[in-house]
Parts: C-alpha cells; structure tokens; sequence
C-alpha cells in the first residue's frame, strides 16, 4: 500500500542534489571527482560576516523567535538598499525574510496560484520554479530563449504566451543556469507587455544580482506602472558566499507581502535569529567582497570559455552574469562507447561522470534538453583539470 501523497509521488528531485549525491558516491571508493554541478560559491563567507554572528551569540539578544517577517532593522537596512541600489520605492512592511530565496519563491506561488492557473517561465529557468509551481497546482507554460539570444526569451514570446489563465510571469536575471542578463532595454519591454496585462503577477528572481559582468542592472520592481504587481526576490546565498547560513527575501507590494507573512508563519515562522544578524551586516558592509568574487567569476568564465572552445562539437556564447555556462552539446546524441549509445543530456552528464570523473547537470531539468550546465564556482585550477577530462572523455564517442 502505498501511503505518500500524490503529491510528493509527482514531485522530481532536484537534479542539481542528485548529481552531487551520485559525486559523492565516487569519493566514497576513494575516486576523485571535480564537482560543477552545484551552485555554490566555492569562497568562505566574509570575516565581517562571520564576526557579526558571533557578537550576535556572545550577546544574548538573539536567542528567542524572531518575528515572522524578520527583524525590524534587517528589513530596514533591506529597504534601504532595494532603494538605493534598485530603485524599488519600499518599506520594511513590504519586506518578507525567509528561510534562503527559495522559500520566498514558494511563498509568492503558494500565495498567488490556484489550481488550474497558468505561471509563464523564462526557459531555461532554475530548476525549483517548474516543482514549484506544480506543487501549488498551477501549469507552468515554458517561453523558450534561444542559444543565439544567449537563451533570453523575448517581449514578444511573453505577449504570445499570456492567456486569461495567466496568474504570474517568473524568471532570473542575472539568470541560473546560463548565465544570461536581461538588459535594461529587455526589462522595460517585458514591463510593457505586463503594462498591457493587469491580471499578471511578476516574479523577479535577482539573487545573482552582484555577479554581473555587464555592469548594467535594472529591476523590474523599479518600473513605477507595474511595481504594485512585481515581487523582487533576493537573498545572500550568492553574492555574499552565505549558502549554508539560509537567509533570502523578498520585497513585493503590501498585499502579496502580507499574503507571505502569513503563509510564512505557518510553515516556518522567522529564519534563524542569528543568521539573521549575519544578513544585516552583509547588507551594511559595502560591496567590496562581493566584486572581488564577481571579478573572480569573471576570470573563471574566460577560462572556461576558452577552453570549450577546444572541444569538438560544443556550441558556446558569452554569459554576462552569474557562474554557469550551458553549451549545447546535442551533436554527441546518437554516438557511442563501448556498445553504449547517448540518446540525451542525461546520459551525457552520467557519461562524463563515470569517464571523466567530472560532475556536471544535464540541462534537460532546467527546460533546455539539449544542453549541459557547468557551474564555475571552482578553482582555477580545478576548471583547467575538468576541461581537460572532458576533452578526453568525448573524444571517446564516436
């Protein structure tokens, strides 16, 4: 008897976890195996960060529930920098901190979709958005962006994609998993469709917001015309190296912002108190750690750039933020090794790890089939190894 929900039967785990399981099982029999299949950045969190957690134990304060929400000067400091920063015109009242920016995704979807309802993503789009959605019960319509357009659906797909049903619009810029940053010019076309389509909710993922090589951001919750019907999402996983501390938020007009509070107080309740403290400082520290990573980034990107290009076969372009390149690696469908055929990016990405001993995700979890994400949030030297074991290893197909 089978006693799970359908629910979770229906729920697919995530791929970016699976792959780092299946890496994990090698170094287990003592194999070594070079890991670019999470989105991790591979720098310590900034001492000024860690300092200011520890002040925060050493004094006491912090050891009962937080408010739902979050602590009041945290979602003030947040305010502050979405304005000056951003542009977004906000209060702490419209500010939710949550349990990393996945939880405040799920918050806005869970708050805004009803059975049946139509959610439009930017594909290829982060692998929870799909799981997401469908938890809540919602259909998610997939608007696809091309290699060529550095795999950036367009105003025009988004307008054609909108029906009646259309409950809300997500997407990420700078984007998980390719890489790709919406220009300021691309952004205000998406806001005029949303002008036009005053029953659509938009989802504005910017977590990668301070690893942008383009130097131009904009966000859409800066757009006064739709701003009462755009949430921001953010969070300190990337920009600040904080991945395990688990702080994200969102910042969304008044009503949806209440809305998530209130779904938040009864799923979690506050984020951890400490990391909390943690979040504030970060905000109120300036930008120079988080450069130095983004300029870290950079110079991992050219590396890697440069050396897929020496691999036959690959089909490349230039992403503008983020740490994540996804090559289009379909003309190795059909060849084989050793009697065994690669029918897709799935088993390519097994391929590469059981013979080049280098974890990549087949970019088939994140709507583009046709590819593979490789995260190079790595060290220098350790993306040169992987290149190399991967040159190797596809040279064995035929």
């Amino acid at each position: 008897m089978n006693l799970l929900s359908d629910r979770i039967a229906n729920l697919e785990e995530s791929a970016t976890i699976a792959m780092a399981s299946k890496a994990r099982e090698y170094k287990a029999k003592g194999i070594q195996i070079i890991n670019l299949s999470l989105g991790e950045p591979d720098f310590p969190t900034p001492q000024f960060i860690q300092d200011a957690a520890k002040e925060a134990i050493d004094s006491g304060l912090y050891f009962a529930y937080p408010p739902v929400p979050g602590y009041l000067d945290l979602r003030e400091a947040l305010a502050q920098k979405l304005q000056e920063q951003n542009g977004i015109a906000c209060t702490p009242a419209n500010i939710v901190v949550s349990t990393g920016a996945k939880q405040s995704i799920a918050n806005l979807v869970l708050c805004l979709v009803n059975p049946g309802d139509e959610v439009i993503l930017y594909s290829p789009y982060w692998v929870s958005y799909k799981a997401i959605v469908e938890l809540a019960g919602g259909i998610p319509v997939e608007i696809k962006g091309s290699l060529e357009n550095n795999y950036k659906a367009t105003a025009e797909q988004l307008e054609a994609a909108i029906t009646p049903r259309t409950k809300a619009v997500m997407y990420s810029s700078p984007c998980n998993p390719t890489g790709a940053v919406f220009s300021p010019d691309e952004i205000r076309a998406m806001a005029e469709v949303l002008k036009r389509h005053t029953h659509v909710v938009a989802i504005a993922d910017e977590i990668y917001e301070y690893i942008n090589f383009t130097g131009e951001q904009i966000s859409l919750g800066s757009i006064p015309e739709i701003a009462d019907r755009v949430a921001t999402v953010n969070g300190f996983s990337k920009g600040s190296a904080m991945t395990g501390w688990r702080v994200g938020y969102m910042c969304a007009p008044l009503w949806l912002a209440s809305a998530c509070n209130k779904m938040q107080g009864q799923f979690t309740s506050a984020t951890n108190s400490i990391a909390q403290r943690a979040a504030l400082a970060a905000t109120k520290g300036g930008l120079q750690a988080a450069n130095e990573m983004r300029n870290a980034y950079l110079r991992r990107r050219n590396l890697v750039l440069e050396g897929l290009k020496e691999i036959p076969g690959l089909k490349t372009y230039v992403p503008n933020g983020a740490f994540y390149i996804m090559p289009d690696v379909s003309s190795y469908f059909g060849k084989s090794y050793q009697g065994s055929t690669i029918r897709n990016a799935d088993e390519l990405a097994l391929f590469l790890i059981d013979h080049a001993h280098v974890s990549l995700v087949s970019g088939g979890a994140f709507g583009a089939p046709e590819s593979i994400r490789i995260s190079y949030a790595a060290a220098d030297e350790d993306l040169v190894e992987a290149l190399a074991r991967i040159k190797k290893a596809l040279a064995l197909l035929s």
